[in-house]
């Protein structure tokens, strides 16, 4: 174990197991030293105090702990390894996500894993509103429930809630596949229930799975898109 009690970024060829204090160390310092790591490391980070942009631009296959809260941005852009938070996380966890998995152990705040391409976002908590705007191809599994336009222009990618949505779930929609357990308090524009076939309970088997969840994938619904609104047409022009 290699701790950090200086504000200096670490070398790092030799080691394989580092813990950044940021009581001590910066965050710039701490993004730094990831971005330098190889693949196989492992980083604690504790008293994180909520700050944001933490473990952001990971591109090693390096696993990354964070002991406590995340503020806005936490592992965003997030290419390879794991990442895990152990409390909540502010504004848009793992946004731009591309591989590798990210966890939160408790709540996220607003917009997590927006424009996601890849990769599988966990929260084990609630997540708020507009979860997965914008994804294009993300995973994103959530314990809880999710707020209010949700899976916004979701392009691709699957959204996994286990409990209830909130108002005008996958609004304006393309080709995503959500999958509700609880209840929805309203479809956005242009989204549908649609059928839960076998396909889809093996799809939502492995993605329960992936989560370590034990949900049963035939208690969920399906949601997509109606198609209706990809060429405009003026009998749709006020869904629009």
């Amino acid at each position: 174990m290699v701790t950090l009690t200086a504000p200096e970024v670490p070398t790092v060829d030799a080691l394989t197991d580092t813990t950044v204090d940021l009581g001590v160390s910066s965050v710039r310092e701490l993004n730094q030293a990831i971005h330098n790591a190889v693949d196989g490391q492992s980083w604690t980070v504790t008293n994180p105090g909520g700050k944001h942009s933490l473990a952001v631009g990971i591109d090693a296959d390096i696993n990354v702990a964070i002991e406590g809260h995340a503020g806005y941005y936490a592992a965003g852009m997030h290419q390879k390894g794991n990442v895990t938070i152990n409390g909540n996380a502010g504004v848009g966890l793992a946004e731009n996500i591309m591989s590798g998995r990210v966890h939160v152990t408790g709540d996220a705040s607003q917009s997590a894993a927006a424009t996601g391409h890849g990769g599988l976002v966990v929260i084990d908590g609630n997540a708020g509103a507009r979860c997965g705007i914008s994804m294009k191809g993300v995973d994103i599994v959530v314990g809880g429930n999710i707020g209010h336009m949700s899976a916004f222009m979701a392009q691709a990618g699957r959204l996994v809630v286990c409990g209830d949505a909130g108002d005008a779930l996958g609004d304006s929609i393309y080709e995503a596949r959500l999958y509700v357990k609880g209840t929805v308090a309203s479809l956005g524009a242009d989204c549908i229930e649609k059928p839960l076939r076998e396909e889809h309970l093996a799809e939502l088997a492995e993605l329960l799975a992936a989560a370590g969840r034990t949900d049963n994938p035939a208690e969920f619904k399906r949601y997509g898109s109606a198609r209706n609104l990809y060429h405009f047409h003026v009998d749709n022009s006020t869904s629009y």
